[in-house]
């Protein structure tokens, strides 16, 4: 089932997300809905939180440009190592039409656990890494704006104002 991406600065987006007790159908289903909400959007990843869902799951699909990897689905993620560093244009489903350049790590190992509750590392680099750590920011209640400076957040902050007055209708005569 598609569900709505919660748009920045909505207060759930600042919210920790708590980790998963249980990998059952429960969380099983909400993947599958975190996938499709995700394609349906055109995006390459996307966090729980961003649904509305304070729980530690994030799906990712970098094969548009990475096309050796695999969709991963991810519960309870944990960065366990990093190495190097780079910048990135990243974009944010959460905040259509924004584009900003952050720096990350340009390599990380990610321990998770699978749709099976199995515990899997994977390491990511190139667009993967980017991908990984915007999403487990998501997680932890930060938004890629988060790393910019306070006045290219607040110009943001204006466009996604007026934007959203832009959508929703206009009442009276």
């Amino acid at each position: 089932m598609r569900r709505d991406i919660l748009l920045w600065p909505h207060p759930l987006l600042k919210q920790k997300a708590a980790p998963v007790l249980h990998v059952d159908a429960r969380v099983r289903a909400l993947v599958e809905d975190l996938f499709e909400t995700m394609y349906a959007a055109e995006g390459v990843g996307l966090a729980a939180t961003q649904v509305g869902v304070l729980e530690r799951v994030l799906v990712l699909d970098t094969t548009s440009r990475q096309p050796h990897l695999q969709p991963l689905a991810m519960v309870n993620p944990v960065i366990v190592a990093e190495e190097g560093e780079q910048v990135y244009a990243e974009g944010c489903l959460s905040l259509p039409g924004e584009v900003e350049d952050v720096a990350r790590a340009a390599v990380v190992t990610v321990r998770y656990l699978d749709l099976q509750g199995q515990e899997q590392s994977v390491r990511c680099e190139g667009l993967l890494s980017v991908a990984v750590q915007h999403e487990l920011d998501h997680l932890d209640g930060i938004v890629f704006v988060d790393h910019v400076s306070v006045l290219k957040r607040e110009l943001i902050r204006r466009r996604m104002k007026r934007r959203q007055a832009e959508r929703e209708p206009r009442t009276g005569t």
